[in-house]
């Protein structure tokens, strides 16, 4: 769910000089693909999300996450330069590997000015800057899979994760909504089970590259419009299922703590029927404090959706990030039920460190 506040507020910096365009609102529609894998530059705000947990063969299970994100600036359309920033690219990419014990991660931003920096809109395929050090996602349609290839002084990853099914759409077919109003909302679909292959490195460029495997978690989001007035930030997980299921939760909440909205979905199998709009609550059970801002996270939660109650259990306390505009945490989580691990994936916090902004 995650919208990067740098490109927010470069967006709204252009805001006062073309108050006369509109971006695109969200309706209810059927969602269609390969297009829909695509970029949606009329709208605000997008964002193509991978997280996951990965093996090696000489360490304990870690997670990973890349991110990609599109934002329109509503700078004048009637600007001939094609220097103008009218979409701008970021990308966030982190490890969280238990023997560092925080994360390791690395950003990257450009303005859209293909082929140096673009996201296409007729599949996924993202890119800023090119050659080795590119940061490229893109999808396989033969295959139905995604390459990550991520290159920085920090880490490196490059990582195919093949899709085992059709996307799994959130909310209404595809109409997820974030509140009361009738343009809070998003269009919004999950890849789930992803399989998992590649290489990562962690360290200066001159580190060993680690083979590694596992599963993964694809979000795909797009929208103009998503929180209101009194909304500070959210609590997001996307839970791969052992069963081979999937559980994808949000809450949204005030500056005082209260729920604004809420909602989940569940597919209890690998062939399993979808269900979502769940009742959802989030009830923080463990607190960790930033050193860095004094921020106080709920990185262990008791989540109970539709009557079943689950417990949330980080690898890292310290998952946070803080990057350019905005700071989060973002970290890879075990899923227990009754004490048995049932689960593993992503759980994301905003607004814990200042109200986010959009």
């Amino acid at each position: 769910m995650l919208i990067p506040g740098s490109l927010a507020l470069t967006a709204g910096r252009h805001a006062a000089a073309a108050q006369h365009e509109r971006f695109a609102q969200v309706r209810p529609r059927a969602l269609a693909f390969p297009r829909d894998h695509g970029a949606h530059p009329d709208y605000r705000t997008e964002w193509w999300y991978a997280t996951g947990w990965l093996s090696r063969a000489d360490g304990p299970d870690f997670g990973f996450q890349v991110t990609f994100f599109r934002s329109a600036t509503g700078y004048p359309a009637d600007n001939p330069s094609r220097f103008a920033p009218r979409q701008l690219l970021l990308a966030h990419a982190a490890l969280a590997l238990p023997e560092q014990g925080r994360l390791m991660h690395a950003e990257r931003s450009g303005r859209a000015m293909p082929p140096l920096a673009y996201a296409s809109e007729a599949d996924t395929e993202v890119q800023i800057g090119t050659g080795v050090r590119g940061w490229r996602l893109r999808r396989d349609a033969a295959t139905d899979t995604y390459h990550a290839q991520i290159e920085s002084a920090a880490l490196g990853l490059e990582l195919a994760l093949k899709a085992p099914s059709a996307p799994l759409l959130q909310g209404e077919a595809g109409f997820s909504r974030k509140g009361p109003g009738p343009l809070q909302a998003s269009h919004y679909y999950s890849r789930t089970q992803l399989e998992v292959s590649g290489q990562v490195r962690a360290g200066s460029s001159g580190t060993r590259s680690m083979r590694v495997e596992g599963k993964a978690w694809f979000d795909h989001e797009w929208s103009s419009d998503i929180l209101g007035e009194a909304a500070v930030g959210w609590d997001w997980i996307g839970i791969n299922l052992d069963n081979g299921g999937a559980l994808m939760a949000f809450r949204i909440r005030n500056a005082e703590g209260r729920t604004l909205w809420r909602e989940a979905s569940l597919r209890d199998g690998p062939q399993g029927r979808l269900r979502t709009g769940l009742p959802v609550t989030f009830e923080p059970t463990r607190l960790w404090t930033s050193v860095r801002n004094g921020a106080r996270w709920p990185v262990a939660q008791r989540v109970t959706v539709d009557g079943e109650t689950y417990e949330l259990e980080p690898l890292l306390d310290d998952q946070e990030l803080v990057m350019r505009g905005l700071t989060y945490w973002e970290g890879a989580v075990t899923l227990r039920q009754a004490g048995r691990r049932i689960g593993r994936g992503y759980l994301e916090l905003t607004g814990y460190a200042g109200r986010v902004r959009l």
